[in-house]
Parts: C-alpha cells; structure tokens; sequence
C-alpha cells in the first residue's frame, strides 16, 4: 500500500493572516461632528477634518465609542459624545435605557438608520481602565465587528494600552490561513472570478498583490499611517488590498505621539508572532511533516534575517541526538532538528541580556508511539508541537522589536508513530551527550527530544539562561486549568524574570516546585534515567517530568514552561483563538525584550 500523500495547497506564507492594518488619526472626522443645530463641539482635532482623512475611513461600518465605570456612572469622553452626537445617538440616554455597565469586554450594539457608513454604533466598555482591560476590549470589538465590519475607534489611551487593544484586536481577528483551511488562495480566487482577458490582481504587470500589499503596510517601520494625511494614503493602500477587512482606525488625540506609533506597530508585530504560530499549530499533520516544518522555519528565518541550521535524520544520527532518532524511528517522516540565531544590537545602558537559549518541543503528530493513546486523546495531537511553533514565532519578530543580545533557538521536531521500528517500552536509549534513558513509555517522548535539545544547548552553546516550551504533561491541565501555563525553574532570577514577562503580555504561569524528594522517582536499574517515575508512587507528573528534563541542563540557569493547557483551546475567548492558541510567544517576547527583567 502507498502512503497517503497530502494534497498540495496554497503557500501557508503567502496565506497566513497577519495582524490588521493600524491607521492612527487625531483628526475630527465627517460623523464625528455633530449634525447642524446638534450640540456644539471643538473644531477639529489636529489639522481638522480633510478629505484624506475622510477617505481613509470611508468604507468603517463601525463606529466604537469607548465608555468606562467611574464612582458608579459610565463615562464617555467629549469626542466619544460627538461622535454618538454625529450619527444621532444621544449617548447618555441610551446608556440610562440599556443599563450599560461598561464592564472589561462588554460591547452594546446600536443598529443605525443611515445610507451612509457607519452602520453600527458599538459601545465598548473597558472596565477599570488597566492594560489587560483595554486588551480585552480591543479582542471584544474584533469578535463583535465581525469580518466586514471595519472599525472606527474613538478613544482616549495612552502607548501601553493602545499597544494592548491594538494586540487584542489583532488576536481577536485572526482567522485561520487558507493553507490550513483549505481556501484557495487570493490569487486563485481572483483568477476563478475574473471573466476571461481581465487583469488578475497580483498578476504581472497589474495590482499589488495581498502579499506584497501587506508587506507595503509594514514598510518603514511597520506603522501604516500616522496623522491625518498619511491616513489617506494608507487608506487608499488598504482599499486596493483584497483584505482591506482587516483594517482598524484608532482615533485618539495622541495620534502623533510617536510613542503611541511605536506602540502600536510593535504589538502588530507580535499580534504577527502569534499568528504564524497559530496557523503552524492548525495545520493537518498530513502536511505538517517534521521536514515540512523545518523548511518553513528554514524560510521564515531567513526572511527575518536569522542564521538558519537544520540538521537531517543522518546527521542527527551521526551526532548522538539518541532522543529525537528514537521517537521518530516508528515514522517514515524522519525527525530533524532545526538551529536558528539573531544577534541583535547592545542592550541600553550598558546591560548585558547574555546568551539566551530557547528549545521546543516539536512532535508533529503523537499517537504515543507503542504506547497508544486513547482515539479521544488523540484527536489533538496535531498540536503537540506548540511548544516549537511559540518559539519560532517568537524568533521571526526579534529583529522588528530590535530585541537586545543573541539568542538562539533549537527546534526538536519529529513525528511519535507506529511502526517496525519504533522505539518500544523497555528500550535503553543513549541522548545527546551520552545519558542513557530507559524508556517506559513511549508517550512520554517530549521529554525525550528536549533532552537531546538541551543537553546539546548546555554543552555546545555556552547559554547564559535556557528556557524550554513544551506540550509536555496532561497533569498539568489537572493542576492548572486551561489558562495557565505550568513553570518550573532551576533559577529564581530567571522564574522571576519570566513571570513578570508573562504578567506583562497577559498570559499567565504559576511556578511550581522542583521537589527533590521526587527525583529518586525517574531512577532505572538498566540506565542512567527512567522517562516516568516508576522508583516511588510519587505522581506529580508534571514535576518528575521537570526533574527529568533539569537532568540535562548541566546546571545553567534553566526554566521549562509546560503548556499542555493553554496551547490550545475548544472556543474563542477573548484574545485565544479556538485551535492553536499561540501561548507562549507573547511571554518570550517580553521576556527577551527586558519587561520582564525590567519588573522582577
């Protein structure tokens, strides 16, 4: 019987969707004024209303008033009445009638009797006004807009909280790439609906295409539109782009802050982060093979100016990398390994971030090798490679977010199959370095790469801190729940740092106890380790999981964040996607660029 081949699709690259197009305005727009004889307000904001900021809104069929609880009233800003004001709403009676609280997320919807744009009024409630507030918001409006409802947001916010409701908004929106989904193309869907002898967008010689126009959005620095006259121009871009949808205008008076700039472009580049990992996450395991994503890293890092290294199944083998040859010896996909460094500029002030080492753990599909999982756990098991897509993630916006010092990432991907030569329980299998593991449990196999990832990082890498990501144990989602990633840490400097980096991008941990009494657990009479506890009935699996793994750091400062919960999820919730959650890449961004540090 042949294999079953996967059926080629559209470039996941060329598909994936990335973050809306920001346009940044200050300037009083048309139906922000009020109506002649409606109540009187300010003139304009900066340079006042022109027909380039005009256009650069033309097509909003939202308007998104924010509203928030103060001393047990809700309150909107004077710009946010005039806009209520400009499209016939008297916004405080409408408060009153509905009973809107303005809670973190709430949203009211207003249907409007208008021919023209906007359509829909949407309150938008920030509850107490803090950063992860106004990220739920911005995730609110993204799922309550719906697909075609480009928003206009009035709103008064600083550069922490319009880098947080952009991120959210962004997040909220991300829908899965036609790569995954099975959509054809932009390209393709054009071609199918243009009568014969028409010019195709994107083709040569004729309009930019979605790509290309995305990669124009980001162009200078990332941040589309900045004022009133450079909101034209990016609107008239956004309007000729096939996903001109995905598209939110923030009208805020600090529009030419450059802080609130740079805020904003910043969280589209980790809004981006999150995506790709998103859609590497969803993609079918038919396609998604260890090679296959090895290239797509290979690809992905290259463009984001990484040194790329990808090691083959023979040179994993001839190298000692025991683990990942072992767990992947059951597939006739073979496991890979694959190196990615960004050396980035000095830190300011003098600092020194050192040599930061990230690993992931890539299993691209887990039936549970020999040990079989039940079919009910199974069903996921394309997702068991998160831990390697947040890290890639993470890597390809290092460059844009200018993060300090060198980091290096090492992605242990293979696939844990049945099959003549799959690794079986009771098998003494030797790790990179020469630590021989008896393995009991073939599905206790992610702790199995990420030794050989380890261990080659510790000896070989001279790494000043580790952090591993992995899909690691269901005990964890027992302890935790399913928004709360587990963290372990041989170093209290490190936990701290990522602890406040994870409370900084809104995903949380909670540390747990390397408890030694249970290291005598994961001993063997036949080798060195045993890769589950089998010595003392101690359970804990997650922590004996930890110990195992501390087994091959060499005693560098390490931490082994387990996100078996919050990797992937069965609804949307706020700004977690349904499917592949991305967790993780938030954290390590703000981990690597200093937050952390900067709080702990």
């Amino acid at each position: 019987m042949s294999p079953v081949a996967a059926v080629a699709g559209p470039d996941l690259l060329e598909s994936r969707y990335r973050a809306p197009l920001v346009i940044l305005t200050s300037a009083d727009l048309p139906f922000l004024r009020p109506p002649a004889g409606g109540p009187a307000g300010p003139a304009g904001g900066a340079g006042g209303p022109t027909a380039d900021t005009d256009g650069a809104v033309a097509d909003c069929a939202v308007l998104a008033v924010v509203a928030a609880p103060v001393d047990g009233s809700v309150v909107v800003s004077d710009r946010g009445q005039r806009a209520c004001a400009g499209v016939g709403v008297d916004v405080e009676q409408l408060i009153e009638n509905e009973g809107f609280r303005a809670d973190t997320g709430g949203v009211l919807v207003v249907p409007l009797s208008r021919t023209e744009r906007p359509w829909r009024l949407m309150l938008l409630g920030v509850g107490s006004g803090e950063v992860a507030d106004w990220r739920a918001a911005g995730a609110a409006l993204a799922r309550r807009a719906g697909a075609k409802g480009r928003p206009l947001v009035v709103a008064d916010l600083d550069a922490d909280r319009a880098h947080a409701f952009a991120e959210g908004f962004s997040l909220g929106s991300y829908r899965l790439a036609d790569a995954v989904s099975g959509a054809p193309s932009d390209g393709d869907r054009a071609a199918a609906t243009t009568p014969p002898g028409a010019e195709v967008p994107g083709a040569a010689g004729g309009s930019t295409s979605p790509t290309e126009a995305a990669a124009g959005e980001l162009a200078g620095g990332g941040l589309a539109a900045e004022g009133p006259d450079a909101a034209g121009t990016a609107g008239s871009a956004a309007a000729a782009d096939s996903r001109a949808d995905r598209v939110i205008v923030l009208s805020v008076e600090q529009a030419e802050e450059p802080a609130v700039a740079e805020a904003v472009r910043r969280a589209r580049a980790i809004a981006d982060a999150v995506c790709l990992a998103r859609d590497l996450i969803n993609m079918p395991s038919l396609i998604k093979t260890p090679h296959w994503f090895a290239e797509l890293a290979r690809r992905v890092g290259t463009e984001a100016g990484l040194e790329v290294t990808v090691l083959t199944h023979e040179d994993l083998i001839r190298e000692g990398f025991g683990g990942l040859v072992a767990v992947g010896g059951g597939s006739p996909r073979p496991p890979c390994l694959v190196r990615l460094t960004y050396d980035g500029p000095p830190a300011p002030a003098g600092a020194v971030p050192g040599h930061r080492v990230l690993v992931g753990k890539g299993i691209t599909f887990d039936s549970g090798g020999l040990s079989l999982k039940p079919s009910v756990s199974m069903a996921s098991m394309k997702t068991d490679m998160s831990g390697a897509a947040a890290v890639l993630g993470a890597m390809t916006a290092l460059g844009d977010l200018a993060v300090p010092g060198r980091v290096t990432a090492l992605l242990c991907l293979a696939e844990n199959m049945i099959g003549a030569s799959a690794v079986r329980p009771g098998d003494v299998i030797t790790c990179w370095g020469g630590t021989t593991v008896e393995v009991l449990n073939t599905d206790a196999e992610g702790r199995l790469v990420l030794a050989d990832g380890l261990a080659y990082a510790a000896a070989t890498l001279e790494p000043d801190q580790m952090v591993d990501l992995a899909t690691l144990t269901g005990a964890i989602t027992v302890a935790l729940g399913r928004r709360t990633a587990g963290l372990f840490a041989s170093d209290d400097t490190l936990a701290a740092e990522l602890a406040a980096a994870s409370a900084t991008a809104g995903e949380r941990v909670w540390r747990l106890p390397l408890t030694e009494e249970y290291r005598p657990a994961i001993d063997s009479p036949v080798a060195d380790l045993a890769n589950i506890g089998r010595a003392l009935d101690v359970n804990g699996g997650s922590i004996t999981a930890a110990l195992f793994l501390r087994e091959f750091t060499a005693g560098r400062p390490w931490a082994h964040l387990d996100i078996a919960g919050t990797a992937r999820a069965d609804s949307d919730d706020g700004e977690i996607s349904r499917g592949g959650t991305g967790w993780g890449v938030r954290t390590l961004l703000a981990y690597l660029a200093g937050a952390g540090a900067a709080e702990a």
